[in-house]
């Protein structure tokens, strides 16, 4: 007997492996668990079009589920609707800010680019807002490189999307 309620509580204690101090679940990546004509199916978004990590994502999911001894287990990538920062639960934006990671604001709406101003961060570490960017891309290309211009630390920041 498969219990779908249970593959998502294993599948939601697997880790982002970017960022592992959040889950799969925790980012909004693992969208669905399902039963289909006697296959486990797993539906899981990227954040982003070619995502390096979900392939390692995949294998994650694959190697947990085999020690349960499931019947097959398909795991599908979901485009459509495309992810967005919006599904990243509140508690995981405050580990990513304890991690040193500035988390995205509340909503994907972000005018900064087309008003030209700045956006309001806070640095992760000290909670200076005086910070500056320092590239568009960070260490993964969803999130830019910031320095706070007080205690003089880099940081990233996880765009929002």
């Amino acid at each position: 007997m498969v219990d779908i309620d249970e593959i998502k509580r294993i599948l939601a204690g697997i880790p982002d492996p970017e960022i592992p101090v959040i889950s799969i679940e925790e980012l909004g990546i693992l969208r669905d668990v399902r039963l289909e004509k006697g296959e486990v199916v797993i539906d899981i978004t990227p954040t982003y079009s070619g995502c390096p990590a979900m392939k390692m994502i995949e294998q994650d999911i694959l190697a947990v589920l085999k020690e349960k001894k499931l019947p097959p287990v398909r795991v599908n990538l979901v485009y459509s609707p495309a992810w967005t920062t919006d599904w990243i639960s509140d508690g995981a934006k405050e580990k990513l800010r304890k991690y040193g990671i500035a988390p995205p604001g509340k909503t994907t709406v972000d005018k900064s680019a087309l008003t030209g101003k700045p956006k309001n961060l806070a640095c992760p570490r000290c909670g200076s807002k005086h910070v500056e960017m320092v590239s568009q891309f960070g260490s993964t290309a969803c999130k830019a490189l910031y320095k706070c211009l007080d205690c003089l630390e880099p940081f990233d920041y996880f765009k929002c999307i």
